[in-house]
């Protein structure tokens, strides 16, 4: 692999009001849908080995918009899973659990479709999609989640799953992952377009 170029999906309703998205399928808003447009000029020349796409339909979208054709769906890609937490906001969350921060505290458990995750069992994902990327022959590209991505970035350093709490991602955005004499290193993040 030479780069990895990673596209966080745009803004959903639920991003919108900061809620928490994890395994909830929702579409784009229409701002979202431009956001994602927005990221084509930023991949259009650029020949990629792979492109692995979460199964969402946000990630999916924002893909097709942005000019990825051909790309793979990738279930270990889905968004961390927030159990009893999906669709909460941190702040309605804080009512209950004063201080809760998601990279520390984790999730409660929710119901069967929403069974929840630990930072390590997306660490655990992130790590399988990471040697699928590191496999390929040239660049590769990503589109996927904040909370998920941010886990990958961590993990693609060599640091623990939590650490991606240090690494903000808005919607819409662009960032890039390489190499600096032979080492991982994160070449831009959360770039706007």
């Amino acid at each position: 692999m030479n780069e990895m170029i990673l596209l966080r999906h745009g803004e959903t309703e639920w991003s919108r009001d900061r809620r928490h998205t994890g395994l909830t399928d929702l579409p784009l808003t229409p701002r979202g849908e431009g956001e994602a447009r927005a990221l084509a000029p930023l991949v259009k020349d650029r020949d990629f080995d792979l492109v692995l796409v979460s199964p969402a339909l946000r990630a999916r979208r924002t893909a097709e918009l942005a000019g990825l054709d051909g790309y793979a769906t990738e279930p270990d890609m889905w968004e961390w899973d927030y159990g009893g937490y999906e669709g909460i906001t941190t702040a309605a969350i804080r009512e209950t659990r004063p201080g809760w921060y998601l990279w520390r505290d984790g999730v409660i458990p929710g119901d069967a479709d929403h069974p929840g995750e630990s930072a390590a069992q997306v660490g655990a994902r992130a790590d399988r999609v990471l040697d699928r990327a590191r496999a390929a022959a040239g660049d590769v590209a990503l589109v996927a989640h904040g909370h998920f991505l941010r886990v990958l970035a961590a993990r693609w350093l060599g640091r623990p799953p939590e650490e991606g709490r240090f690494y903000r991602l808005n919607t819409g955005t662009y960032s890039r992952l390489g190499f600096e004499h032979g080492e991982p290193v994160i070449l831009s993040w959360n770039v706007p377009v």
